[in-house]
């Protein structure tokens, strides 16, 4: 992170004096020094110790404050306890080939060694306590299908967690462990962050317990396509501050100690790009999986792409030019899945998504926002080109199916 330069009328750098020889010697840099305290002439008498002279008749050296030093540490102190280590275990099962345990096979080709039937995956994570009843906000990809959580509290105290729910759909879990009484984040707003605002990462990187990184906010509402991950449905929060593997499900604050967003993602290869789920939207979806243990998630049920120049040349291409897109903008619908809401709206393959809900739609993510941004079973104006004509229809939205994304 490049820091903006201090020294505008020169503040002073340091607040402790260093005593040396028989003068005061000064801390240099963007300081304004203070008035030395004289030194009386030497007599024949005086001790030839110059230095003495000085530590005699100079003040005494300040004493470091007791208070934090800067507001990252006063952060840190604040926060720090409710920030948890987590450790997920969950055991894979293999489907052995039936040729390993075929005798004549066995008889021909000898006895290879069989792939074990199963095997336990471990990954560490970090969490932050929401509430002193024990229930912690972390990341779905942390512990989502896990047989084991183990939850590390700072003092060192361990505890087995249970995942109340996770939410694959915006990777957002909760953990519960048998704990009262306990140190707790307090909870920012993150729809009005700006860019440049300061962002403070706590965490366990790489198994690195109690790690804090610093940095700033460097956008907002990072597409999930723009990050990587086309199947959530979340705008990211992009930061600066170093984020690595261990970090996920750990808070991203801001420079008042508030947990503005919880750290998920990073691009493999980058540098300085890390991304956030905004705390706000988290908020929504742990409420639902406190209450229910699952959320609901409105859908159409179509494969889409961002209509283009490019994505209209290659269409055209593909079909020998007997395919040929009229539209310029908009969603255009590849596939459409069976007795979906799109299905049971008319809605085919080759039309061009413009409008939903009397909103314009240019981009795939702004499609899946407005659909987001409502209820299953809501019924939404939708306005379609086909064959270069305009249609209009209406749909009701459903409940999007386990492994569905759209």
């Amino acid at each position: 992170m490049r820091s903006r330069k201090l020294c505008g009328k020169k503040p002073v750098i340091g607040h402790l004096l260093l005593l040396v020889t028989a003068g005061v010697a000064l801390l240099g840099g963007c300081s304004t020094p203070p008035k030395s305290t004289s030194v009386p002439e030497s007599t024949p008498e005086a001790p030839s110790n110059s230095v003495s002279a000085a530590n005699n008749n100079s003040p005494p050296v300040a004493a470091i404050p007791a208070t934090p030093s800067n507001f990252v540490v006063a952060v840190v102190d604040k926060v720090g306890p409710a920030v948890v280590r987590i450790d997920a275990a969950k055991t894979v099962r293999s489907r052995v080939p039936e040729g390993f345990s075929d005798p004549f096979y066995r008889r021909f080709f000898g006895s290879p060694d069989a792939p074990p039937p199963e095997r336990t995956v471990r990954g560490t994570g970090s969490g932050f306590i929401i509430n002193a009843a024990g229930q912690i906000l972390t990341n779905a990809h942390v512990v989502g299908g896990a047989d084991r959580v183990l939850v590390t509290l700072r003092d060192g105290r361990e505890f087995e967690g249970k995942v109340l729910g996770d939410d694959p759909v915006t990777d957002i879990a909760v953990v519960k462990i048998p704990a009262s009484k306990l140190p707790t984040v307090a909870l920012g707003n993150s729809d009005g962050l700006q860019v440049g605002e300061w962002a403070i990462a706590i965490g366990s990187p790489l198994g690195l317990d109690k790690t804090v990184t610093v940095g700033v906010i460097s956008a907002t509402d990072r597409t999930s396509s723009q990050v990587g991950a086309p199947d959530k449905r979340i705008g990211f929060i992009q930061t600066d501050a170093a984020i690595n593997p261990g970090n996920s499900g750990g808070p991203l604050l801001n420079g008042r100690g508030e947990v503005i967003g919880i750290n998920t993602a990073i691009i493999g290869g980058a540098q300085g790009l890390g991304f956030a789920i905004p705390i706000n939207r988290a908020q929504q979806i742990a409420q639902q999986l406190i209450a229910t243990g699952r959320v609901q998630h409105p859908f159409l049920g179509i494969q889409m792409v961002t209509l283009s120049p490019e994505v209209k040349e290659r269409i055209k291409n593909a079909t020998d030019g007997r395919l040929i897109v009229a539209a310029d903008r908009g969603v255009l619908v590849l596939r459409v899945a069976r007795d979906s809401p799109a299905d049971k709206a008319g809605i085919k393959p080759g039309d061009v998504i413009q409008k939903l809900d009397n909103q314009a739609v240019t981009t795939t993510d702004k499609l899946q926002q407005a659909i987001e941004k409502r209820k299953v079973g809501d019924r939404l104006p939708i306005e379609f080109q086909r064959d270069g004509q305009l249609q209009q229809g209406e749909v009701e939205l459903g409940a999007l199916p386990a492994r569905q994304s759209r």
